[in-house]
């Protein structure tokens, strides 16, 4: 709760219910000795401090810094903790732009990574400390649970103990679940990095992102590289994303509703090959999400009889939701990962994974239920003819 009301009636901001957007770039000093708190926005803001201190109460994080997107999140996070040279161990169903970011800097020799199913604590124990046969240091384990697109669970408890025996700190991306479904920095993680476009703001109208820390030192470094490297959210942008904030409850629980009626939907039509949602209880990770999140959440993907030709079929005559990419607005949307998210993806990269032509990953909004399921089953009749 008290993360959701950030700001609201602070004596220090006049008790405003609103709190005030400052545009200012820079701040007065008042003379030569000593810096004032703010100096110049880049590296504080008050408007972007505020949503900082906002996340990280919701994350349960010493301190938060809030970045101008999901991959500069990630970016900042991989540059405070990786030193040129190091290794990463980053989920092999990884975000198609994760895959890209750490896809480039191998192959510059910013640093190795290794592509690993952190689902099975056996994969990920061969991996950490060596690279390619060779000893070598793991500097960070990155996890994404659940998985962009298919929905796999990944026991942060568990990465979380083996990395920090091998010595690397471990990181996860909780852009899907949002600190009110999965806070990993309670199960033992380090840090977290969310892209804030998604359900933090919830309204598709900014970009943006978050790192969380576990630690004050942790939190400090981040701060002190983001504002070297000039990552950081610009106000006007912050001040949207807390204004986001003060609906994700309300807005979480009409996502949950409309994803169970989506979901019976597609389980039950002959169309469909296959449902990937960790609310399911044949899903693998049904067991582990239960315990984990506090709910599956309102992303999922599923799978077309008829391949590309029938996914085609199914987008052409989709009505009440939008093609595109992103997720986690009110709105409800529809992308073909293995050409549009994870489009930047090697064929072997993407069949390892598991993204597949015949896959659709869905982000349920909140519009009316019954709306949804009407243009959802009428699309569904035309991939089936």
């Amino acid at each position: 709760m008290r993360g959701l009301t950030a700001g609201i009636a602070a004596p220090e901001l006049r008790s405003a219910v609103v709190p005030p957007l400052y545009l200012s770039t820079n701040y007065v000093f008042s003379g030569l000795d000593g810096r004032p708190q703010f100096d110049y926005s880049r590296g504080h803001n008050p408007t972007r401090d505020l949503l900082g201190e906002a996340l990280a109460t919701l994350e349960h994080a010493s301190g938060a810094t809030v970045t101008s997107s999901g991959m500069a999140a990630i970016t900042l996070l991989i540059e405070t903790t990786v030193p040129v040279g190091g290794h990463v161990i980053a989920p092999h169903d990884c975000y198609g732009g994760t895959w890209r970011l750490l896809d480039t800097w191998s192959q510059t020799g910013r640093l190795t990574v290794d592509w690993v199913d952190q689902t099975d604590p056996d994969h990920l124990t061969q991996a950490l400390g060596q690279f390619d046969g060779a000893p070598v240091h793991t500097d960070l384990v990155l996890v994404e649970t659940p998985s962009n697109p298919l929905l796999r669970i990944t026991d942060i408890a568990e990465v979380s103990r083996l990395g920090h025996e091998a010595g690397a700190v471990v990181a996860v991306d909780n852009t899907f679940c949002s600190p009110l479904l999965q806070r990993p920095l309670t199960l033992g993680a380090d840090y977290v990095v969310a892209s804030d476009t998604k359900f933090i703001n919830g309204h598709s109208d900014v970009v943006g992102g978050s790192v969380a820390s576990a630690t004050t030192e942790g939190a400090e470094r981040i701060a002190y590289h983001a504002n070297v490297i000039g990552v950081t959210a610009s106000p006007f942008d912050s001040w949207l994303t807390l204004r986001g904030l003060r609906t994700l409850d309300a807005r979480l629980r009409v996502h949950a509703e409309n994803t169970r009626r989506i979901v019976d939907t597609l389980t039950c039509h002959p169309a469909v090959t296959a449902v990937h949602w960790p609310g399911l209880a044949d899903h693998p990770g049904h067991d582990l999400a239960a315990w984990q999140q506090d709910g599956p959440g309102s992303l999922l993907s599923f799978e077309l009889a008829g391949g590309l030709d029938a996914v085609r079929r199914f987008l052409d005559g989709l009505r009440g939701f939008t093609l595109a990419e992103s997720l986690g607005g009110v709105e409800s949307l529809v992308c073909h990962p293995a050409t549009m998210t994870h489009a930047a993806m090697s064929e072997k990269a993407k069949a390892d994974a598991g993204v597949t032509e015949s896959m659709i990953r869905m982000s349920v909004g909140i519009e009316p239920a019954e709306d949804l399921v009407a243009c959802l089953t009428e699309a569904l009749g035309r991939a089936a003819s």
